[in-house]
């Protein structure tokens, strides 16, 4: 105890680059080092730059960073010089453009910070240059036709908007991604684009409401982002999820969520270790994880963060998704970030809250205390309205994936169709507007935008809806359907871009009008009128809702990753994407095919698998077990003979059914597999895949999951659903 407390004494002011000797027990040092202390310790954020760098350089980087100013070779001279240094200090020796491929991970390559001396030593040298721009191999990502394999050349430039930090012993800068002609190969740079013609056509409605102080509008983001904890010994014996990151099959275990008590349930001493663990290390990278519990699932839990802006936010995410497997594997765990990992219970999502903010400090969705700022709130509530109508398309295909596919409509995510839930009151009020009738809230008047205060509208006025696609929750939208393993910025980039044209729109009929406020309350009412059809409060899960939302409505139901994807290259979202300058047309084609082909290969790696582990393992397994069945007949009748052995016998019949059963499904499924590699054409395969491969990897699945229930358990070859969902103590 005495050693403990003279470490404990010691601790309260140590010096800066302290270390505990061997020997003095962990909780004492996190007891004396606040997360103020070290949040950020890893990261060349505003407050290094204005410790390291000149103030003339400060003050010009900044401008680049908040205005979108040139960057001067000077100044990125030396602030490549501070950066280097401030790394060096932190045991860094090496330097990585950080980037994000069209391979839906990051990707990084390694230089060290050494130059060779004159005296045979060496120097750590990094330029202006080496910070601004790096040349990987653009070759061997996927580029969907923007590429040949033999043109190698690709860029990487610097995003100063985005933090530089150490991971390991190497200073990652984050960069964009193109290629030698200037393509994007990447989800920074188009997410970037969109940004930027958001705040553009944001500044111009702003305008017209006086706002001429504001200088940018932002997109802020906060994903939620759900995951499950595995035991990494079972994980190790499935090769479904080795190979997949999904099981493929899996009996269903006696419990698994029917009784909620999973839900916010006490953390596991073993989860919650490796939650301390993982937020430590995300504070070090400036990551604002905020909220940590268990989900309904069992092993199913969630992090979510404090809202920041949409490109750091994506950044932080990715890593985000990296640090949680890394420390998961410390800790003897993994970490499965499917959207569906575990038939018969919930999937995981990353539900993304969306706003926008100007650089004054305001939202832009939240309602105001004048007449003006609610008839601003309301503008803005109906631009999100609109281009959520009008691009339900690209939110769609957005968030579509092979995984994701498994997981929309379940009991724990929104259909695949899209609407917008907005509360009771919220709709009341715009129902009043669109009718020019009066509101039955508190304020009993017309409601003529400009001239009446809108009814005092506060937050959570009505319960969440957590079956909608894209609900408002008082001052953001919760889009709901991004999938678990997903980088944000697809679905950002769609949201941003849609909201940029419709916010064009409206500028482009109010800017010059005589009459402001009566062409401002003509607008909105004209947009609720035309895009209510939208909003919807009730169960999306309802199968009515469905049918009313696609019959009666008019709603699109993208129920695949085909269906969604193919709508990109309609003309209506080509010359919206286009116009604004976030991709060109080559550049949508590209993602059209990558993410179709990224869908064939998916789940034709998943079938392989399936064929894989049911005829070396599943097979071979419940041959087994009737092998040892029989011969326990042939010894029990042998000691009495006449016993019926009736248990025995009707369980080889069962088996043996199945075993055939399986062996023509696994065979079915192999050779259609193989017919499908004869098919050229990206999208005449992906089809071939929706309506034949899924369907005979379904009916595998089913005959195997059966035999489960039927082979004794010293003979299963992997691990169950219920090892896994219940193996983490």
């Amino acid at each position: 105890m005495l050693h403990d407390a003279i470490f404990l004494f010691i601790c309260v002011s140590k010096p800066a680059g302290f270390r505990p000797a061997a020997g003095f027990r962990k909780e004492f040092f996190i007891m004396s080092t606040t997360v103020s202390d070290y949040f950020g310790s890893l990261v060349f954020d505003d407050r290094v730059m204005r410790a390291k760098l000149p103030s003339s350089v400060y003050d010009s980087l900044k401008k680049t960073i908040d205005e979108g100013a040139a960057l001067d070779t000077h100044v990125a001279n030396a602030v490549a010089a501070a950066m280097r240094d401030w790394a060096v200090e932190h045991g860094a020796t090496h330097f990585t453009h950080w980037f994000q491929p069209l391979t839906g991970v990051t990707a990084e390559k390694h230089d060290s910070f050494i130059s060779p001396s004159p005296d045979g030593g060496v120097i750590m040298e990094f330029s202006g240059k080496e910070l601004i721009q790096g040349e990987p191999d653009a070759s061997s990502f996927p580029s969907g036709g923007l590429r040949a394999t033999f043109e190698a050349r690709g860029y990487t430039a610097w995003d100063p908007t985005s933090y530089a930090f150490i991971k390991g012993h190497t200073l990652c800068i984050p960069t964009a991604f193109c290629s030698y002609g200037g393509e994007a190969l990447d989800k920074k740079t188009p997410l970037l684009r969109s940004m930027q013609a958001l705040n553009k056509q944001a500044l111009r409605v702003l305008k017209l409401f006086g706002n001429e102080d504001v200088k940018c509008v932002r997109p802020c983001v906060g994903p939620e982002q759900e995951y499950f904890l595995i035991d990494k010994d079972m994980y190790e014996k499935r090769k479904d999820l080795v190979f997949c990151g999904r099981t493929l099959f899996g009996a269903k275990p006696p419990k698994g969520q029917e009784l909620d008590d999973h839900y916010f349930g006490v953390i596991k001493p073993r989860v919650e270790a490796y939650m301390e663990d993982l937020n430590q290390e995300l504070w070090k990278l400036g990551i604002l994880a905020k909220t940590e519990h268990n989900e309904v699932a069992p092993a199913q839990h969630e992090l979510a963060p404090i809202f920041s802006v949409a490109n750091i936010a994506t950044d932080h995410n990715q890593l985000t998704m990296e640090i949680m497997q890394k420390v998961a594997s410390r800790h003897g765990l993994v970490c499965l970030l499917a959207e569906k990992p575990f038939a018969g219970v919930n999937g995981s999502g990353k539900h993304n809250n969306w706003s926008l903010a100007t650089d004054t400090g305001l939202n832009l969705f939240k309602p105001g205390d004048t007449p003006y700022e609610n008839a601003q709130f309301l503008l803005f509530l109906c631009a999100a309205i609109q281009s959520v109508d009008n691009y339900q398309d690209l939110l769609r295909l957005s968030v579509a994936t092979a995984g994701n596919d498994h997981r929309l409509g379940a009991n724990e995510a929104p259909p695949a169709v899209i609407s917008i839930f907005l509360g009771d009151e919220l709709t009341a009020v715009l129902d009043a507007i669109e009718n020019d009738a009066p509101y039955s809230g508190t304020e009993k008047t017309v409601l003529k935008l400009g001239v009446h205060v809108l009814p005092k509208f506060t937050r959570d006025t009505t319960d969440r809806n957590r079956t909608s696609p894209f609900a408002f929750t008082g001052n953001k939208f919760e889009f709901r359907m991004v999938g678990s393993s997903d980088s944000i910025a697809c679905a950002n980039i769609m949201l941003n871009a849609s909201m940029a044209e419709t916010l064009k729109e409206f500028a482009d009929k109010l800017e010059g009008v005589t009459d402001f406020e009566s062409a401002l309350h003509d607008l909105i009412k004209e947009a609720i009128k035309a895009h209510k059809r939208i909003i919807f409060n009730g169960n999306g899960y309802d199968d009515a809702w469905i049918k009313e939302a696609t019959e009666k409505r008019g709603l699109l139901n993208l129920r695949t990753t085909p269906d969604a994807l193919a709508t990109i290259l309609e003309k209506k979202n080509v010359d919206m994407l286009t116009s604004l300058k976030v991709f060109s047309e080559a550049e949508i084609r590209s993602r059209y095919e990558i993410c179709l082909e990224n869908y064939c290969k998916t789940v034709n790696i998943e079938g392989l698998t399936m064929v894989d582990m049911a005829r070396k393992e599943i097979l071979p397994a419940v041959e087994s077990y009737l092998a040892d069945l029989s011969g326990t007949v042939a010894a029990k009748s042998a000691a009495v003979p006449g016993l019926a052995c009736k248990y025995e016998k009707d369980l080889i019949t069962k088996l043996s059914a199945l075993v055939d059963e399986i062996d023509a499904a696994t065979t079915a499924l192999d050779s259609t597999l193989v017919r499908l590699k004869a098919v050229p054409d990206v999208t005449d395969a992906a089809y071939v895949i929706r309506d034949v491969v899924l369907q005979k990897m379904a009916e595998l699945r089913v005959v195997c999951d059966e035999a489960e229930t039927y082979t004794a358990a010293k003979y299963w070859p992997f691990p169950t659903y219920g090892d896994l969902l219940f193996g983490v103590r």
